[in-house]
């Protein structure tokens, strides 16, 4: 972990310096059709209540400390019931990336940020459930009003990044149906999943840490290709 993980303030230094590293990123996109095509927003904000999770410390009443929006999906679902998401979803016809995951995150976690609010985009990723993902990062500051939309999301997140900023991560695993490891971020007692985690462990290589860090490649749990 970072020396100054603990101290990682949502503050405008914080959001100079991710600015900074994602200027310097030379992003790499896939081929989109717009049937296939979505966009999360890596969302940063305070780190407020804390996570909730097991193994995870909460936090004091709406910490300054930096953290990311994740959510866990509805259990409806017809796809990906359950599992770990950032707030995103199909873009719809005429739309960018920037403008699909800033609709998507007022959807989701009624959330509402105007264009201003966007840093830059991280790699496309395109995943074995035919989905090409551009992750858009957006600084969201305080946060404080986000609820969870219940026919998508059955709860949100707010995770500090220094909890992605942890020795054992990411988590590699070689597997046999694929020539590359599956890759997970742990988190709490608990990890997230490719390719949410695959995103995740780009936003700490690229935007915190300041290293091009590619992760197209890795590989996805096989829950996740359907």
């Amino acid at each position: 972990m970072s020396a100054a993980a603990d101290l990682m303030q949502c503050d405008v230094a914080l959001r100079a310096l991710i600015q900074q590293h994602l200027h310097a990123f030379s992003v790499e996109v896939g081929v989109r059709e717009l049937q296939h095509a979505a966009a999360v927003a890596v969302a940063i904000t305070d780190a407020g209540h804390g996570a909730g999770l097991p193994g995870l410390p909460r936090h004091a009443a709406w910490s300054t400390q930096a953290a990311l929006i994740l959510t866990r999906r509805a259990s409806h679902l017809r796809k990906h019931a359950g599992q770990w998401a950032l707030p995103g979803g199909r873009m719809d016809p005429g739309e960018t990336p920037e403008q699909a995951a800033l609709r998507e995150m007022a959807e989701e976690v009624h959330l509402e940020l105007d264009a201003d609010a966007v840093l830059g985009r991280l790699d496309d990723f395109v995943t074995r459930s035919g989905f090409v993902i551009t992750p858009v990062v957006v600084w969201a500051g305080a946060a404080p009003y986000i609820r969870p939309n219940p026919a998508e999301v059955a709860s949100i997140h707010r995770i500090p990044i220094a909890e992605f900023l942890r020795k054992d991560a990411p988590l590699l695993e070689r597997v046999e149906h694929s020539e590359h490891a599956v890759l997970r971020m742990p988190v709490g007692s608990g990890w997230i999943a490719a390719p949410t985690a695959a995103i995740l462990y780009q936003f700490r290589e690229v935007c915190i840490e300041g290293r091009p860090t590619r992760v197209a490649h890795f590989e996805q749990p096989v829950f996740a290709w359907k």
